[in-house]
């Protein structure tokens, strides 16, 4: 199992963690044509499912999930269903709803985790009329959340196939998070959530989830019992980047994060061509006495939010390096939310301050397109690095980029573009894809 210093006792005497048998933790629901150029009456759309799962849930059988089913790819025992819910006449979404069984992807042993990840891909052949609600609506959520303790949940995309107006078939946006991110009690925080889109020209805004279902996109309860689930008065989004500004105010609780993000063709578009939920959790904890006064921090060769092209069928190899500021600061747990088939190492200590894992992945034709990856480090202390989330660009080739000859005026800049640089172009000798977040030519 990729977890090291488990100290199990110690840690839930520290942090008073509550364990109970409600499983759910969050989930996001996206899709994608798999050719967006219109032929026809109808078009392949891929539908992808993520979930977060409480590990230790009574109705998972012991032993519970380790690192070896994520090699595995053992199927997630939740078996129910992603039904229509919205419109449903417009298409010929199955009737009995698309399955809730999940590949693992992600096994988390932390106590104040638990986590057991997975998602799935559904390929479906649908009329162009199709504007539908889907979503996955069951309970419950668990008793130690600060708003909608064992509530039931609701989770809803917007899968609508009316051509776009540059005549293709849209993309929803994608996202990624960690089941739980960890932040001091009582200090003013920013989190970014993650958000990227195959149609890299369109415009992305994040909004609050709400079960204003006679108003709201999705005309559905889109949250269940989180909606709004951080402390309202205090809360900031801001949606154009999808910046939550926020304070949480009472130590050893859960917060739900419910938002959804929607993409525009442009920014004057009045309506958004889709709707992609993303839900997931904070944890509010007090700062241990004797805690460092840093928290770890991933450092390494790619930035936070990055865009990489990799090819199907070849074997990545992507190293975290994890750097820890104190003596005694040590890394208990890097959590993880992967793609299928992504394998995570052990946590190694090569060097005092420096941490390592190793993830392990070929990708497969399957998960063409984005794909998301996140990670945090936590310290022995509670001490959660702030997320470190990249975006795959699967069948994306790193382009062969023009460099320009150095004649004085034939190209600008040349060389570095510095930060202050609004504008600038690069030039490649074959079609290349951007991200709507930041791109990493490698």
């Amino acid at each position: 199992m990729k977890r090291v210093l488990r100290l199990a006792y110690v840690f839930l005497s520290v942090v008073g963690i509550v364990l109970d048998g409600a499983h759910f933790r969050g989930g996001i629901i996206s899709w994608r044509p798999l050719n967006n150029t219109v032929q026809g009456t109808t078009a392949q759309i891929q539908i992808h499912q993520r979930y977060f799962w409480n590990r230790e849930w009574g109705s998972f059988s012991t032993p519970y999930c380790t690192e070896a089913n994520v090699a595995a790819k053992t199927p997630i025992p939740v078996n129910e269903d992603m039904k229509c819910l919205v419109n449903c006449t417009s298409s010929n979404y199955p009737s009995v709803g698309l399955s809730t069984i999940m590949t693992t992807t992600d096994c988390d042993s932390n106590p104040i985790i638990e986590s057991w990840a997975g998602e799935r891909y559904d390929t479906l052949t649908m009329p162009l009329t199709t504007s539908i609600t889907i979503g996955y609506q069951s309970s419950a959520w668990f008793a130690s959340l600060y708003i909608g303790a064992n509530d039931p949940w609701s989770i809803v995309n917007r899968l609508n196939l009316a051509t776009r107006p540059d005549g293709y078939i849209n993309s929803s946006p994608v996202t990624t998070t960690l089941p739980v991110v960890f932040y001091p009690r009582n200090v003013r925080v920013t989190h970014v959530v993650q958000m990227a889109d195959n149609d890299a020209t369109d415009t992305l805004i994040c909004r609050w989830s709400t079960s204003a279902s006679g108003t709201n996109y999705n005309r559905a309860d889109e949250c269940g019992g989180v909606c709004m689930g951080l402390p309202p008065i205090t809360t900031i989004l801001t949606g154009i980047n999808c910046t939550l500004s926020f304070t949480l105010p009472t130590p050893n609780l859960y917060y739900g994060c419910a938002l959804q993000i929607e993409d525009y063709f442009s920014s004057s578009s009045p309506n958004p061509m889709s709707s992609v939920p993303i839900q997931f959790l904070f944890y509010a904890y007090n700062i241990a006495s004797g805690a460092c006064a840093n928290a770890p921090a991933i450092i390494g060769v790619r930035p936070n939010r990055a865009c990489i092209g990799v090819p199907v069928g070849v074997p990545l190899t992507e190293t975290i390096e994890i750097q820890t500021y104190c003596p005694g600061q040590t890394i208990v747990d890097l959590v993880t939310s992967s793609p299928i088939g992504m394998t995570h190492s052990a946590i190694s200590n090569p060097s005092p301050g420096l941490w390592i894992m190793t993830l392990s992945w070929t990708p497969a034709a399957s998960q063409d397109g984005p794909q998301g990856f996140c990670a945090g480090a936590v310290d022995n202390s509670s001490l959660q690095s702030a997320p470190w989330c990249l975006t795959y660009l699967v069948d994306y080739d790193s382009p062969n980029l023009i460099l320009p000859q150095v004649v004085q005026g034939s190209a600008s800049p040349i060389g570095t573009v510095f930060s202050n640089q609004s504008l600038f172009s690069i030039q490649g000798r074959q079609l290349f894809s951007a991200c709507s977040i930041p791109l990493l030519l490698t």
